[in-house]
């Protein structure tokens, strides 16, 4: 599984016109479900998110979690993390999960950020086309793979 994590100050999703998610401070994360993934890659992503200290402190040092300053997380399904560009110029996309895989580990993960103590986890909608916006914070983006993690 990989993420795309941003700080932000506030980020929204939109379908169709209509605000479907959306969250003031807090997380903005890119979810990318690869083929092989499963509930241990959502559970090792979601804790180490959720724990992550992006968040400065009274010192201006990163050194505080999601929980610590009671923000939210906006997580956005995006298959388009899993492109293989290494041939050619147009991406593959042979990498990323089958849409019956992937939907249900990304509601998984949602889950699993809120069991983890993220108080407010809002989502997109699986498979639609969104208009994601959002002010980064920082800015501050970081890439996690689940499979660098260790379980």
């Amino acid at each position: 599984m990989k993420a795309i994590l941003q700080r932000v100050s506030h980020a929204q999703v939109d379908v169709d016109n209509k605000t479907v998610g959306k969250i003031g401070k807090g997380f903005l994360i890119l979810l990318g479900v690869e083929s092989g993934d499963d509930e241990v890659e959502a559970d090792v992503l979601a804790s180490k998110i959720s724990g992550l200290r992006i968040f400065t402190d009274e010192n201006d040092k990163m050194n505080l979690s999601l929980a610590d300053v009671n923000g939210s997380a906006l997580v956005i399904s995006n298959f388009t993390l899993c492109a293989n560009c290494s041939h050619g110029r147009r991406p593959s996309f042979i990498g990323a999960a089958r849409p019956e895989i992937a939907n249900p580990l990304y509601e998984y993960f949602c889950q699993k950020l809120l069991d983890n103590g993220v108080g407010v986890v809002e989502k997109g909608i699986f498979g639609a086309d969104m208009q994601v916006s959002l002010l980064n914070d920082g800015p501050v983006t970081i890439d996690i793979n689940s499979k660098d993690l260790k379980r």
